[in-house]
């Protein structure tokens, strides 16, 4: 019987990976809290800074590669953000935490799950909330860049810092289990997924959105939003998963599975080389 050959191999070895991650299942809890989190968090950010009052829209309108009739639909969907600061309550900004605590949480938890590591300690939500922080500045420093620079320039600037945050990100929310040198092929392989998910947005969320909103009124271009969200939770995780596959099969990963549940952790889980 003749081996199969090392592309399919990678091929299968990924998917039986992602079906071990629940990588579907993971995407849809990423889409339902990104909705939830982001939106309000970037209005009100959006609000309360002296710049282009945008807000999630914008960044939907920027993230999507949306233009025309498209982007004006998201903008009346989503609304002006002025009154946000004003209008947020002290229990609205406790919920505001609370889901963007548990966003982080998801993330984090899935990251562990695709280098195989232990559940991180309760006291690691500070590094939960330093994530959400630094995820909410990436994401308007990529809006704002918009009014300074365009084309090849503002690419590769989005690129790179693309590329750094998906770097940082998951070393800083596993304790620096995993060395950052085999976190830098994940890395780039979320930023090539994300690039592959605007093209197909271009082509199929632009129309779809006017169309959704034509026929079912603001829940249909919500619909259209959030199946974006699907896509970009499955570019995360599946970069990620990318990137360990890569350094396994290069030989670069040294085995660090999880203990058996019936042993106890008496330490943090083993370092990945």
């Amino acid at each position: 019987m003749s081996r199969p050959t090392p592309r399919i191999s990678w091929a299968v070895d990924l998917y039986r990976r992602g079906k071990e991650l629940e990588l579907m299942h993971r995407a849809l809890g990423f889409a339902t809290l990104a909705l939830v989190t982001l939106a309000p968090l970037l209005i009100v950010v959006a609000a309360a800074a002296p710049f282009d009052h945008g807000g999630f829209a914008l960044w939907l309108v920027d993230g999507m590669d949306l233009s025309g009739k498209s982007a004006d639909v998201l903008a009346q969907v989503f609304g002006p953000p002025r009154r946000a600061v004003s209008t947020t309550s002290l229990w609205g900004g406790v919920l505001l935490a609370v889901f963007g605590l548990s966003f982080a949480a998801s993330v984090q938890n899935g990251y562990e799950r695709v280098w195989r590591l232990p559940s991180g300690p309760w006291h690691r939500i500070w590094r939960q909330a330093v994530w959400l922080c630094v995820l909410t500045l990436y994401l308007y420093v990529q809006v704002q860049t918009r009014t300074v620079l365009a084309g090849n320039e503002r690419l590769l600037m989005s690129l790179g810092i693309g590329v750094l945050f998906f770097w940082w990100g998951p070393h800083f929310l596993l304790g620096g289990q995993v060395r950052r040198r085999l976190l830098l092929p994940g890395a780039v392989a979320t930023m090539a997924g994300l690039v592959g998910l605007r093209a197909f947005s271009y082509l199929v969320f632009t129309p779809l959105i006017v169309t959704q909103a034509l026929s079912y009124g603001a829940i249909g271009t919500i619909l259209v939003v959030e199946s974006w969200l699907v896509g970009a939770g499955y570019v995360v995780y599946g970069g990620a998963l990318v990137g360990h596959l890569i350094c396994d099969r290069t030989g670069h990963l040294l085995d660090h599975e999880e203990p058996p549940e019936e042993q106890p952790r008496t330490g943090g889980g083993q370092r990945a080389d």
